[in-house]
Parts: structure tokens; sequence; C-alpha cells
């Protein structure tokens, strides 16, 4: 029988720690774990996540999927401030908002986070809380109150794209955040809320969402932190989103109501989306944060079912260290 040298032309090395930067196919022995290990190619899938402590639609998000944050939303009939944080694996209890609201907007990361917007008592919100990874403080207001909008960017340098205000209904207007002051941003060429969103301040994007005719959109919109520009159209018309993960040129829109509501998962490239691999269950008005590589999808609302408290994970295509057994 041939061995591992004459096949791949190197040895297997003992090493105490993997390699920083293994090359795909390379075979090594961990003397630490005891464990042979390898760099492979792993296919894209959707895994099952920790369960948050209460279930919630209409929340934000923040973070990514090792350190994410979800805050806020409707535990039917009413808003909540409650914020739970997830290392990975669990969501445990974090902070709670100041202001209880659903239908709020959210950027940052877990231990920087941004909130603001949505409706709570009495009505739409213009509040804006700052997160610093274990409470939450006020920050500047928003110049008037939207909810159901979507926010992208970070604490000191956020965005907030379309939404609902009262009474005008739904807004093409974009608002941007300073660390302190928000000021009005680019005009969007279409009004919509319910909408997805990713991104940062200077290179935001939108998609989806109401017009509210027709009902759901598969228009996208760019940002350069001065004017909005047409993208390449969702492949499937959807609304009641929240949130979205990744930047202008590698995003991800995930589920959402397309009639009834999808698993279906895009991928934007800065030009077109792509049909990927589908969640395992439809939800609408969840929260989903993180890359078009390591993404998470959290909460919302299930048909069927209701409200849920159930996470799922998102591991892209592409190399993966794994652990050789026998079996």
């Amino acid at each position: 029988m041939a061995d591992y040298i004459n096949i791949r032309g190197q040895n297997i090395e003992v090493v105490a720690s993997d390699p920083a930067n293994p090359t795909l196919g390379q075979i090594w022995y961990n003397s630490t774990s005891n464990t042979l290990k390898g760099l492979g190619y792993q296919a894209a899938a959707w895994a099952t996540g920790g369960t948050m402590s209460a279930a919630r639609r209409r929340l934000a998000g923040a973070g990514n999927q090792t350190a994410a944050l979800g805050f806020g939303g409707e535990t039917p009939p009413t808003g909540t401030a409650a914020t739970e944080e997830y290392n990975g694996t669990s969501w445990t209890a974090g902070g709670s908002l100041s202001t209880a609201r659903l239908g709020l907007s959210g950027c940052g990361i877990q231990t920087a986070a941004l909130g603001f917007g949505g409706e709570g008592a009495p009505g739409t919100q213009s509040v804006t809380e700052e997160y610093n990874g274990s409470t939450w403080s006020p920050g500047g207001s928003l110049p008037i109150g939207k909810k159901f909008a979507v926010g992208a960017g970070t604490q000191t340098a956020a965005l907030n794209m379309a939404g609902l205000t009262d009474p005008a209904g739904g807004v093409n207007t974009s608002e941007e955040y300073d660390g302190s002051t928000w000021t009005a941003g680019g005009t969007m060429s279409t009004t919509r809320y319910f909408l997805g969103g990713a991104g940062l301040q200077t290179a935001g994007l939108a998609f989806g969402g109401n017009n509210p005719t027709p009902t759901r959109l598969s228009a996208t919109e760019e940002y350069d932190g001065t004017s909005w520009t047409a993208g390449g159209n969702l492949n499937t018309a959807r609304n009641e989103l929240s949130g979205g993960c990744g930047i202008q040129t590698a995003a991800l829109c995930i589920d959402g109501n397309a009639a009834p509501a999808v698993t279906t998962v895009e991928q934007y490239d800065g030009t077109s989306w792509t049909n990927i691999t589908p969640t395992a269950t439809a939800k609408v008005f969840h929260a989903s944060m993180g890359t078009t590589s390591l993404a998470l999808s959290a909460a919302g609302e299930q048909g069927g079912v209701g409200n849920v408290a159930t996470t799922e994970e998102y591991t892209g295509a592409g190399p993966a260290t794994k652990t050789i057994t026998a079996s």
C-alpha cells in the first residue's frame, strides 16, 4: 500500500498545536489533543444554534456569529427591553434597553452596539441607545421617529435606512450617526419598510421590503456615503426582513415573506444576487448578523408556530480543519 508521503509528497508532521496557515489537503498529528487532522473543503450549511431565553419577533441584532447581540422586539402584545448575548453556543441575559420597543434598528458589535427607532409607548420612537457590553446609555435622538427601518455600520458611524414614520407612512430617507448626532443622509430611490440591509455608513446596502405597492420588493440600492444608486435585484421579492449580514460587496438576505414565508437565502457580490443554501425553517421578522461565511439568524416568527426563540448558524463553503477518524 502506498504511504502518505508518496501520495502527497510530504510527511505527516507531529505538532503541539494546529498549523496557523495549513494548505488544502495537508494532514498533521496534534500531539496535544492526540488527534489526526487535515485541511479539507467544507460545503456550505446551516446548523441549529443555541435557543434564546424568550421567543420574540421584530427584534434588532448586532455583532457576529460568535459574539452576537439580540435586543428589543415583540413578545405580543407589547415590545420588550430585554437584551441577550450569544457566544457562539448559548444565549445569556445582557443589560436591558431603557425603552422597550419593537421594530427597532441595530448595528455595531456585541460590546459597542447601537439601537435606534422602533415602536414603543407612546408610538414611533426617535430614541437611540448605545451598548458597551453590559449596559445601555442614551445617545442622540433621530431627527424623526422611525420604525421598521434597517441599520448598518458601527456605533460611531451608523446608517439608518428607510422605514415607517407617523403619520407619513413609508419613507425613502436615510440618516447618519457620528457617535453623538444624527444628520440627514442621501434620499433613497424607493420608499420602503420591512426591508433588509447591510454594510457601512459609507458603503451601505438596502434590499427588499414593502413599498407598499408592490407589497414585496426585489429592488436593491447601494449607498456611497452621499447618494443611493440601483443595485442588482433579488431573485425573490420579499418583505418582513430584519437586518442583514455582511458588507456592500458580500451580503446575505435570509428568509422573509414572499407569500408565504420562505427559506430562500441569497448572496450579493456587489452586482448580483445568487441563491445559496436555504435555511431549515422559514421565518420572518428575525434578526440576522455576521458575514457571508459565518452568519446567524435569531428568533422571529414562524408560520403555524408564532414567535420562536430558535437560532440558525451558517457556515459558508471553503477550507475547514477536520479531525480524521477511522470510521
